[in-house]
């Protein structure tokens, strides 16, 4: 009896830890939601996982996104295009472009192969942006990885 009660307590301890409960162990993915509610067929999806480059190298972390039915980028002003956004609040962030498929509403997908940071509390977005003039538009799609090692 005094085991099933240690068993208990031990379980108990582990489940309610929250720490425990948002850490995920590479690779990980999150589900990018829309910031405007009434796109209701947008969605995107990051994965996250170690990558070996050549030459050989420290591993370092990717970041790839895809995001599906998003407007056209110019629906918005003056955007041509979209960028994957990844931050650590006060830390560091990384941008990199989206490339869309050939079809009529394209998907947009990219990369980042170079993250040597922890992925903890890590703000993950698909943003608008200018090509031409570099800049950086709003967040369309956006979720939050708690923590991805």
């Amino acid at each position: 009896m005094k085991r099933f009660i240690l068993v208990i307590s031990l379980m108990s301890i582990i489940v309610a830890n929250p720490i425990e409960a948002n850490a995920s162990q590479m690779p990980c993915s999150v589900v990018l939601e829309p910031v405007d509610k009434n796109l209701k067929n947008a969605k995107g999806v990051a994965l996250i996982y170690k990558v070996q480059l050549n030459p050989p190298s420290a591993a370092r972390t990717n970041i790839s996104i895809l995001a599906v039915h998003l407007p056209q980028p110019s629906s918005y002003g003056n955007y041509d295009s979209y960028e994957g956004f990844a931050s650590k609040p006060g830390e560091i962030s990384w941008r990199f472009k989206l490339y869309p498929t050939p079809e009529d509403s394209p998907s947009w997908a990219g990369r980042i192969d170079s993250i040597t940071s922890e992925i903890k509390n890590v703000n993950v977005q698909v943003r608008l942006s200018n090509a031409r003039t570099e800049k950086l538009g709003p967040s369309v799609l956006t979720n939050k990885v708690q923590s991805c090692d």
